[in-house]
């Protein structure tokens, strides 16, 4: 697996044959950064469910100001901490996403959300996002789904399927 664009164009990224991880092939992901590259200039991003941090590397090459990688598996960390270790303003987390975010003193422009399919993490992450204030106004959440089972009031932004994969990108707007 590789960045495809941007600063960090052709990097490897270990990770991507982790039992439990699920890359976003590369034309998916070409596809997804079209759908978000006028959001992606001076963002700060959160990878959530991180595993490899392929999309969060991907907005840093891309653009974003910085990214916060989330993922509670100490495996994954590992990997993670080497495929970051030449990635300027990217910040490791080895945490659990629930209890990050209950920690978390910063409001992201995007968040990337591919959490494991099985588990149903989805939802409790889109809603404690919103709960704890942690977005920006017009923020994106770019979530990749094998079925869509998300509840939310939230705009769909855009939205495209691949195969049995979809990804849906919300944008958040507060209620006043």
């Amino acid at each position: 697996m590789r960045i495809i664009s941007g600063k960090y164009k052709n990097k490897k990224i270990e990770g991507f044959d982790i039992e439990g991880t699920r890359p976003t092939m590369d034309r998916i992901k070409e596809s997804l950064f079209g759908m978000i590259q006028d959001h992606l200039e001076n963002s700060i991003c959160l990878d959530l469910f991180a595993g490899s941090g392929s999309l969060g590397i991907e907005a840093i090459s891309n653009g974003a100001s910085g990214c916060y990688f989330v993922d509670n598996s100490k495996e994954m960390a590992k990997i993670l901490k080497r495929n970051l270790s030449t990635i300027e303003n990217s910040i490791l987390i080895e945490n659990d996403f629930k209890k990050y975010l209950k920690i978390c003193d910063l409001k992201f422009d995007i968040v990337f959300l591919d959490p494991p399919y099985k588990l149903n993490l989805i939802n409790n992450a889109i809603s404690s996002l919103i709960e704890l204030d942690l977005l920006n106004e017009n923020a994106l959440l770019v979530c990749e789904v094998e079925e869509e089972k998300i509840k939310t009031n939230l705009e769909i932004f855009k939205e495209k399927k691949y195969g049995n994969k979809k990804i849906i990108i919300y944008k958040y707007k507060k209620e006043n």
